[in-house]
């Protein structure tokens, strides 16, 4: 069986292009070599093509080959005088986050699904990786060593599931949990509090196998970046992850709950996503979107599922835990698209917009809105089944479904599980919130109180949230608006967002909106806007209520024994 040879290189790291060479075997007359359109964990297009130059195609005796684009990902080499083909290109790799390919003096990382060509022909056929880095860099990957710098993947699915990271930075630790092995890896990070750090991905990965009876694959790698710049993304693989979490002095500071919550969830989605998949995506096409409504499950369960792990396995208390499921809340609330679209219509569209703000009020979170329906469907579950178990039994039998294991699941198949998990219903649940715009405020307070939680409403502190309706950002000297509430002083009025506001009844803000609104609260309001170069002035209406507000979630006073037993089976280890 023919095996394909990359060569990877960084001659010039700070041109921050990382060299591509491989030898692949062909047997057509003309033979079409492809770049990955996507990658998994984010569905949407990513053009990963603009950032090849010098693409060369030459046969075995050396001697170019003529090739022409076929697309913006695919070029069609004549091939018909050659058994194998010579790649060499250029690849653009200056942009650091959970899901690229980077390259400077201090490290060459990768993800092999967007910067490594491939054919069809040649796509389940073994792959063989050398690195030509310094002697002193190490290398954090999932893919099997053969000698040194040199690694083996059995196939390009493979590859484009093994990111991989090389630099002289690396320290490394590791703990087994039921005789699997978990690698955590960190570059350029000092100060690392290791001892706190395993204890407690030991806690929630136990907690996580425990429920799921097995993990799917022998041993795993969390890859973790630290830049010196805020940055939160993390990307699932079959056997690692990558999380670029900055800036690195917080990292065990305020940001340790955000690495706790990444890496548990990533964790989690080893099962749903990498095994548990949509039947729309088993397998991966590359080369074109692989639509599904399905968001809600793959990232919506695994983002509820990935925090309630702390609580489950005792990294997090219920406070702790209750302010992540505020943050989920507050974003639903804040986020008026929940009127104008359903999460199943935003999970197809994420090939849109999913991952940018997008059109005012379009849409909404695939990740916030499934985790809020994940948290209904676990209390829905837990009702009818007296507590003796919750979604987790769910995705067990979806995990263990024969069917679901060779051909991948549909929404119906979903459906037909939370039913014979539960003995009840989920009509409702799917026609009304999953594909409905069916308000989830009501739903969400039942299933609270079902846990002796409640939700709290106030009014925002910032007077122009709470009274005009209007959410700014102040950057570069400049006070602009971001977002508006519907039916606010400010929408009423004519505001848009995206206008600068410049000063408040003739005088100048110096970034003190808030001052100056509460100022002149009793006397009327008129904001100067500067839209598109004109200066506007726009008076505010008065309107006896509030608008935007902040969310809590907290314990009832006085709290049943029923509640209390739903709250113990959920999770809350310690209650009493």
């Amino acid at each position: 069986m023919p095996k394909t040879k990359f060569k990877l290189s960084a001659p010039l790291p700070h041109q921050q292009y990382l060299h591509v060479e491989l030898n692949i075997s062909t047997s057509n007359t003309q033979t079409e070599i492809h770049l990955p359109t996507w990658r998994p964990g984010r569905y949407e297009l990513g053009n990963f093509a603009k950032n090849i130059r010098a693409f060369k195609v030459f046969d075995q005796e050396n001697n170019p080959l003529s090739f022409q684009k076929k697309s913006k990902h695919c070029w069609l080499v004549d091939s018909a005088n050659t058994k194998e083909l010579r790649i060499q290109y250029q690849y653009y790799s200056a942009e650091l986050n959970a899901g690229s390919t980077f390259v400077d003096t201090e490290q060459l990382y990768m993800n092999p699904v967007n910067c490594l060509v491939y054919t069809t022909e040649q796509f389940n056929n073994p792959i063989q990786i050398d690195f030509e880095i310094p002697n002193n860099w190490l290398v954090a990957s999932s893919m099997e060593l053969i000698k040194n710098k040199s690694f083996q993947v059995n196939s390009f699915d493979e590859l484009f599931d093994s990111p991989v990271i090389c630099s002289p930075n690396l320290v490394e630790k590791t703990y087994e949990v039921d005789g699997y092995k978990f690698h955590v890896w960190f570059n350029d990070l000092l100060n690392i509090q290791w001892d706190k750090i395993i204890q407690d991905f030991e806690k929630f990965t136990k907690k996580q196998i425990s429920d799921f009876g097995e993990f799917p694959v022998n041993e795993f790698h969390f890859l973790i970046q630290t830049p010196n710049y805020p940055l939160y993304h993390g990307v699932e693989h079959l056997n690692s992850t990558v999380i670029a979490l900055g800036p690195k002095y917080d990292v065990f500071g305020s940001l340790y709950s955000e690495l706790l919550g990444v890496s548990s969830h990533e964790l989690y989605h080893v099962w749903n996503v990498k095994s548990i998949r949509p039947s729309n995506m088993k397998p991966y096409d590359f080369q074109s979107e692989n639509y599904s409504k399905l968001g809600y499950v793959y990232e919506g369960v695994t983002t509820y599922m990935g925090d309630l792990y702390l609580l489950k396995s005792g990294v997090f208390s219920l406070e702790e835990y209750l302010k992540e499921l505020e943050k989920q809340f507050q974003k639903h609330f804040d986020n008026h698209g929940r009127f104008n679209y359903s999460v199943g219509d935003s999970s197809f569209d994420t090939w849109l917009d999913g991952y940018v703000k997008g059109a005012p009020g379009r849409k909404v979170s695939i990740y916030v809105e499934g985790c809020l329906l994940a948290f209904v469907t676990d209390y829905m579950i837990r009702k009818a089944c007296k507590n003796k178990v919750g979604i987790e039994g769910a995705m067990k039998q979806m995990y263990y479904h024969p069917e679901i294991v060779k051909n991948g699941y549909q929404e119906s198949t979903y459906r037909e599980i939370l039913e014979n998990v539960s003995s009840i219903s989920f009509d409702k649940l799917f026609e009304n919130y999953l594909n409905g715009l069916h308000s989830y405020e009501s739903i969400l307070i039942e299933a609270l109180d079902y846990f002796g939680l409640e939700l709290v409403k106030k009014p925002s502190p910032s007077y122009s949230e709470s009274v005009l309706g209007i959410k700014s950002i102040y950057q570069n000297g400049k006070i602009n608006i971001i977002d508006i509430f519907p039916g606010s002083p400010a929408d009423m009025s004519g505001l848009s967002i995206g206008d600068e506001i410049t000063g408040i009844n003739a005088t100048q803000l110096n970034n003190n909106l808030d001052k100056w609104c509460r100022y002149y609260d009793q006397h009327g309001i008129k904001l100067h806007i500067s839209r598109k170069q004109q200066m506007m002035i726009f008076e505010m209406p008065t309107l006896n209520r509030s608008f935007y507000q902040t969310i809590k979630i907290q314990s009832i006073k006085e709290i049943s024994k029923n509640q209390l037993k739903a709250r113990q089976a959920w999770g809350c280890l310690g209650e009493r």
